[in-house]
């Protein structure tokens, strides 16, 4: 039987499938009664999911992530879906087409990497040549990166979009640079290529696409900054010292990148370079999540429905189909 996906499900709908289950956990009801909150998700989206009449002896056999057969339906609770689940149990992963499960990139990975190394090779300034080439060397590092997602919820949230959303920052770098000669480009496209470095150890994803424990603790800018830390530290040792002054600015673009501190920023952008990451970061995470919301949101008509981190509906009716 074909799988009903996350975001072909309606209201009011009968459903007995397998999906990944993550972060579940067991409440009291205001009366003491058991129950288990959880998320259930495929590739294609997410919902709250909710066990009622639950027992510890159940619970205990849900894993923390990994692929369950549900038994439920799925009702509207204050104008947002989720599943009542009747019964749940554990499903061998070798029972389940992982392609269902986790989205990935639909471009080419190896041939993205190729580009990517390409552009950094570009790289003239010795002590930042040497900095990302000691990331490219480490293999292990880079398969994580390749394989990664670019977030978890809002842009390139999928296997492979670490990768795609940073080769598409490199570029619209190189295609900016001409109009502003005195930008340091080896400092950006270095700040580029590193700026989501931790996201490799800020996400898991195995199962599902989710939060390490580290990730949960740190984020990827404090992480990301302790990589640089450590490779810079490794060349040192090595008599192949990055200068402090080099550090600072690549370190202050990473910590910067988010722009301001209400989106993650642990500072502001302070310096040409700082700005321009962080702009080339915001374009193309809004373009790719917006993109990917008029394609995949339900919605109604002619528009999505509300993206409360855009705070808008999108409009998705195309008015010049010869493009």
């Amino acid at each position: 039987m074909a799988h009903l996906f996350i975001k072909d499900i309606q209201p009011n709908q009968p459903i007995n499938d397998i999906y990944v289950v993550s972060q579940p956990i067991l409440r009291n009801t205001t009366r003491g009664d058991l129950y288990i909150a959880m998320f259930l998700s495929d590739k294609t989206g997410k919902l709250n999911s909710r066990m009622w009449q639950a027992t510890e002896e159940i619970y205990q056999q849900i894993p923390p992530e990994g692929y369950v057969h549900i038994r439920g339906k799925s009702e509207l609770y204050q104008g947002a879906l989720q599943i009542v689940i009747n019964d749940i149990q554990p499903v061998d992963p070798s029972k389940v087409n992982p392609a269902d499960y986790i989205p990935r990139t639909d471009k080419d990975i190896a041939q993205m990497y190729k580009e990517m190394l390409g552009i950094l090779a570009a790289i003239e300034n010795e002590p930042l040549r040497n900095l990302v080439s000691a990331f490219v060397k480490d293999t292990e590092l880079m398969k994580q990166f390749c394989t990664a997602p670019a977030a978890m919820q809002m842009h390139h949230n999928y296997l492979g979009g670490l990768l795609e959303h940073t080769l598409n920052m490199l570029k619209a770098a190189k295609a900016l640079f001409p109009f502003y000669p005195k930008i340091q480009k080896d400092l950006v496209i270095a700040a580029v290529f590193l700026h989501d470095i931790a996201k490799t150890q800020e996400l898991s994803y195995k199962v599902s696409i989710g939060y390490t424990d580290q990730g949960q603790l740190l984020g990827h800018i404090i992480q990301g900054c302790q990589l640089i830390a450590q490779k810079a530290d490794k060349l040192a040792q090595e008599g192949k010292p990055v200068p402090q002054e080099i550090l600072d600015n690549l370190m202050h673009i990473v910590i910067s990148h988010h722009g301001l501190p209400e989106f993650g920023a642990v500072k502001v952008p302070a310096t040409p370079e700082a700005f321009m990451v962080h702009y080339i970061d915001n374009l193309d995470a809004k373009m790719n999540q917006t993109t990917m919301l008029i394609e995949n949101d339900p919605g109604e008509g002619n528009w999505t429905s509300y993206q409360k981190s855009l705070e808008t509906k999108l409009y998705r009716n195309r008015v010049l189909e010869t493009e």
